[in-house]
């Protein structure tokens, strides 16, 4: 029976994002080993708890098990989006990770990675995981997966023997997309090595809402179904890049593996689709006096359920600090009769108020603290309700200011689920408006609650138009004209015209 290492080292980067990320991040909201980590994978799993209960290791696990193959675990690292990683941080991890290669001696290694990580002073610094994990483990088979908002390089599709990203947006296909990479490494270890095929576009937005279910992209993701489904190549992928990464050669792309003539014409056809769909732009989000306007219009809906209304320009979960006043300065001066719940992070805040006891009325500034730009600190007065010590939050605060309750965090401010404001004491069905920083998966998450969705958009590191000041290859779509793929495709492929 083969024997196949796994792993996770997982973090997207905001490289506007002026907070670095470091090990203590990782260790604080989701770090396994060994035996811990085989248990949260295996047979009954709860791998990411309070997020997922099988995501891509689960899958990979799963597929294991069915091929009577023997999983061997290594670690599992994994820190919400945020700046770019110390190179202290990246080399503990990376040392890691190899260190338990060599333990392992594995016949093959399947990864969990995002694509879209960054590391001071490191272009690409998943492929060079893949490169150390290799030599690590003795030159085996290595595949790995990805978030579909990943960055594809040259140097990535030549380190790793397959690449399998999510074909879900918001995601959901976590466990599926971990199955797959571990059956092409089964099927590579069997003697089946697909040919890898791949387009990258100078693009950096486009596709309207990107939401896979929806036009203009239900008709890419359902081209990749249906060749996999029907077996015109191995594997395909999409990948619509997380526009705040700093890799000069960033952009959408395309790949596919399988016989090559089959996998170049389907990674160039949904290269096409893609490049067809660039001008359908991200929807115009409101101003944040809009958005109180239209969620206090909204009074049949916010009787039966609540307004969600996603702070747009501070979006954690694309890696925002989650310190930004803008949207709370609006629903604390124009919110007033609306029984509103936010979020924020700011361990200063927290320091301030720690040792108060519940019940205290207190003068406080809160967020600004992390990244000045995303605007001052609020000074408010404000009753502190509770506090508690949460995993990977950390400490947390409930202040109430007038009809605002605001959650202040120590930790990355990642709210996306109904459990950040329901852990706190917070019900939903109570409240009017409820602040996400989230794009996407709320809308899952949310779904039983939510009857009327805002996105505001204030100022911050998560504004679609934020990555224009980063510097390129050349020309990027929507900053500049392009007209023609081709040329910057075929340069960043090292391809001859």
């Amino acid at each position: 029976m083969p024997r196949i290492a796994f792993a996770r080292i997982m973090q997207e980067t905001n490289a506007l994002t002026p907070v670095p990320t470091e090990l203590a991040d990782f260790e604080q909201s989701h770090y396994l080993t060994g035996d811990a980590l085989l248990a949260a994978v295996d047979r009954t799993p709860n791998e990411v708890p309070g997020f997922f209960k099988k995501a891509e290791l689960a899958g990979a696990v799963a597929a294991l098990r069915a091929a009577d193959a023997t999983p061997v675990p290594v670690l599992s690292a994994w820190a919400s989006s945020g700046g770019k990683l110390s190179r202290a941080c990246f080399d503990a991890l990376a040392d890691r990770l190899t260190d338990g290669l060599r333990a392992a001696r594995p016949d093959g290694v399947v990864l969990a990675l995002h694509g879209a990580m960054g590391v001071e002073g490191l272009r690409d610094p998943e492929a060079e995981l893949l490169r150390r994990a290799r030599d690590a483990a003795g030159g085996v088979p290595i595949t790995c997966t990805h978030d579909l908002h990943a960055n594809l390089t040259r140097a990535r599709v030549e380190a790793a023997d397959a690449i399998v990203a999510y074909q879900t947006n918001p995601h959901r296909d976590h466990a599926r997309v971990g199955k797959r990479a571990t059956e092409l490494l089964l099927g590579i270890l069997a003697g089946r090595r697909p040919t890898a095929a791949w387009r990258t576009l100078p693009m950096l937005l486009g596709g309207g809402k990107t939401i896979d279910f929806l036009a203009p992209m239900r008709a890419v993701f359902r081209r990749m179904a249906r060749a996999e489904r029907r077996g015109e190549v191995a594997s395909v992928s999409t990948f619509m890049v997380h526009p705040w990464n700093d890799d000069p050669a960033l952009g959408w792309a395309t790949l596919a593996y399988g016989e090559p003539a089959a996998a170049e014409r389907l990674a160039d056809e949904l290269a096409e689709m893609c490049w067809a769909r660039r001008h359908a732009m991200p929807p115009t989000f409101a101003t944040a006096s809009a958005g109180l306007a239209a969620a206090r219009a909204a009074r049949v809906r916010r009787k039966l359920g609540v307004v969600m209304m996603s702070d747009a320009s501070d979006v954690v979960t694309a890696g925002a600090p989650g310190d930004s006043t803008h949207l709370l300065r609006a629903m604390l001066a124009e919110g007033g009769g609306l029984l509103t719940y936010a979020a924020v992070r700011d361990p200063v805040a927290i320091a301030a108020v720690w040792d108060a006891p519940e019940g205290s009325e207190l003068d406080v500034e809160v967020g600004g603290h992390l990244d000045p730009a995303s605007g001052p600190p609020l000074a408010v007065r404000a009753r502190l309700e509770r506090k508690l010590t949460q995993p990977g939050f950390l400490r947390t605060a409930v202040l109430a200011i007038a009809h605002l309750r605001l959650v202040v965090v120590e930790g990355p401010a990642m709210v996306m689920r109904p459990s950040f404001y329901r852990d706190v004491g917070l019900p939903l069905m109570k409240a009017d408006v409820v602040m996400v920083k989230n794009f996407f998966p709320f809308l899952l998450f949310f779904l039983p609650y939510n009857r009327k969705t805002i996105f505001v958009r204030t100022q911050g590191a998560t504004d679609f138009d934020a990555a224009h000041r980063l510097t390129f290859d050349g020309p990027m779509h929507p900053r500049d004209p392009v007209d023609d793929w081709r040329p910057r495709d075929r340069a960043r492929r090292g391809v001859a015209a």
